[in-house]
């Protein structure tokens, strides 16, 4: 099997990025990447993650990739999903409580923890704008994590982000009524879409 030509390949179809995890799982010994940085071929970006020389770096692919149990939550998943138009400054993460977080203090992340059964309620995938898949919560998901009070979240975006969503044909109210019971945020919720439904 000619190996740098699969690596190759998996570059294509992921944006110019790839990780050693994904060359060990294809099969393909992780000395091919050394040998690939060697000619020039890849950089490394961070530990187990190579990109083609020329790709842009996935900022939000390599921190998921960095920090597996994260979920991209808050103003970043609202932003992902469309529902605002200001771009993070820092990039909201929801973790499971107990999840060892000290090297995360030092990037570009503001953290936030949630119980076991709270943290895995409305996982999705989407990609990023480089094209590689990212794990996030769903729009009805982020919508409730945006009203709690303890979130820090600017108004101005709460209140577009609930206009644009009570317009948009795709909504679940139901699932949205479900999230914000579990979350305990339904008085707030119903109070949000008394107004604008």
């Amino acid at each position: 099997m000619d190996y740098h030509k699969a690596i190759t390949n998996m570059l294509e179809q992921q944006s110019g990025i790839v990780t050693t995890a994904q060359v060990s799982a294809a099969n393909i010994p992780r000395q091919y990447l050394s040998k690939m940085v060697k000619e020039n071929l890849l950089r490394r970006v961070d530990r187990g993650v190579y990109a083609v020389p020329e790709a842009w770096e996935d900022e939000m692919f390599l921190l998921q990739y960095k920090y597996s149990k994260g979920i991209f939550s808050h103003e970043t998943a609202l932003y992902i999903h469309g529902f605002t138009d200001r771009t993070p400054i820092s990039f909201v993460m929801t973790f499971p409580y107990g999840y060892h977080t000290k090297s995360i203090a030092s990037k570009s992340i503001r953290m936030k923890k949630a119980i076991k059964s709270i943290y895995e309620l409305g996982i999705v995938e989407e990609k990023t704008t480089f094209g590689n898949k990212i794990r996030l919560y769903d729009l009805e998901r982020t919508l409730c994590d945006i009203v709690k009070g303890n979130n820090n979240c600017d108004i101005q975006i709460v209140n577009q982000a609930m206009k644009k969503y009570a317009a948009f044909k795709g909504k679940n109210i139901s699932r949205l009524l479900q999230y914000a019971e579990q979350l305990r945020v339904k008085p707030k919720i119903l109070a949000y879409m008394e107004i604008l439904l």
